[in-house]
């Protein structure tokens, strides 16, 4: 078997455009609506991908309202970028994947903000061997995924933009306003790089990173901001939960039965903890030191499935989700174990039925 097979098969997660290739070839088959230049298919046609369409068995893979999915949508038919903020967990990241898996077809062309650190990562570097052999010229030119996408019109996705330096930010500037690099090296139009229609940029920022390195005015004009919120409905939220754990379930080559009240049972604590607020209303604790996001919960759930599996015989109980609850929950801020032990005594002991008593005899995990 070759490497590049050996490669494919240990891979654990695929790209979206590989996850969803039959509905996006099928989406693109039906697609009647006008198609923006460089895209391959209408921005009608990638909101249906994204927020699902139960009349054609397409999947809704991100949970949210509509009329931001579209203005972030037809933002990036525009020559302005995209900055999607947020909290940490609120599947920013996994949005930016879908966007461009259906607008470019490649979700992969990617830059993290914190691991740029200077201009060849940003732009472009040489092949040092090509470069002794012949100078600069073309063929020693290694471009970075944001040239890539300008030279092949793609979307371009910037994880962490407010991780990157603010000199680098700027770099990106002439980018997104003049769509040119100007490789000095280079001699004549070699040394021009102009961007090809398609090309665009959707970055994200967690909004607990805002003072990492602050955004430049300038490239904030260039941006259009979105903010990605957690999910507001419960009943969504134990959806997604349930069909995320039961994909990556699946992936790790274990069966579970995924018991739905369970689940209800870890996304109620993480939606109250998260929300400082009980589903009737009454205020309860925040933790400070946790992201209780769904992508948490979706973590901690195939936590406890796994421990089902191998330790339990595929039976998932309170006792288990518990003890990776409370691992997810309590970090490194020493307030949070009072609060969460307040929050059982006020939210989790008055509560009717045997899966919340279950859930109450756990409480000495916290003490």
């Amino acid at each position: 078997m070759s490497a590049g097979n050996q490669q494919k098969k240990a891979a654990q997660r695929e790209p979206a455009e590989v996850i969803f290739r039959e509905e996006l070839e099928r989406i693109a088959a039906m697609d009647l609506g006008p198609i923006p230049p460089g895209w391959r298919m209408s921005p009608r046609a990638v909101e249906k991908f994204v927020l699902g369409d139960d009349s054609l068995g397409i999947e809704c893979k991100f949970v949210a309202d509509r009329a931001m999915v579209t203005r972030i949508i037809i933002s990036l038919c525009t020559s302005r970028g995209c900055l999607l903020v947020g909290e940490p967990g609120t599947a920013k990241s996994w949005l930016s994947e879908l966007l461009t898996a259906a607008i470019s077809g490649d979700s992969t062309l990617a830059l993290q903000g914190g691991a740029v650190t200077d201009v060849r990562q940003l732009l472009y570097g040489w092949n040092e061997s090509i470069l002794a052999a012949k100078g600069p010229c073309f063929d020693a030119l290694v471009p970075s995924p944001l040239m890539r996408g300008m030279m092949e019109g793609r979307l371009v996705r910037f994880e962490e933009i407010a991780r990157c330096p603010q000199a680098l930010q700027d770099a990106i500037l002439s980018v997104l306003s003049d769509r040119v690099v100007i490789i000095p090296e280079l001699p004549d139009d070699d040394g021009v790089v102009l961007a090809r229609e398609g090309f665009n940029l959707v970055a994200t920022s967690n909004s607990v990173d805002a003072g990492v390195n602050e955004m430049s005015a300038a490239l904030k004009r260039r941006l259009d901001f979105e903010e990605i919120r957690p999910i507001k409905n419960l009943p969504d939220e134990i959806g997604v939960v349930l069909r995320e754990v039961n994909k990556t379930n699946k992936r790790a080559g274990i069966s579970v039965d995924l018991d739905e009240a369970v689940i209800e049972v870890l996304v109620t604590m993480f939606h109250e903890l998260r929300n400082g607020q009980t589903m009737d209303g009454r205020s309860t604790d925040r933790l400070a030191g946790a992201a209780l996001s769904t992508a948490e919960a979706v973590s901690v759930a195939h936590a406890a499935s796994l421990n089902a599996w191998y330790y339990c015989d595929g039976r998932m109980t309170i006792e288990q989700l518990m003890h990776h609850i409370v691992g997810s929950a309590l970090k490194d801020h020493p307030e949070d174990r009072r609060r969460l032990k307040h929050y059982f005594e006020t939210a989790i002991a008055p509560r009717k039925g045997d899966i919340w008593a279950q859930v109450w005899a756990q409480r000495s995990l916290i003490h």
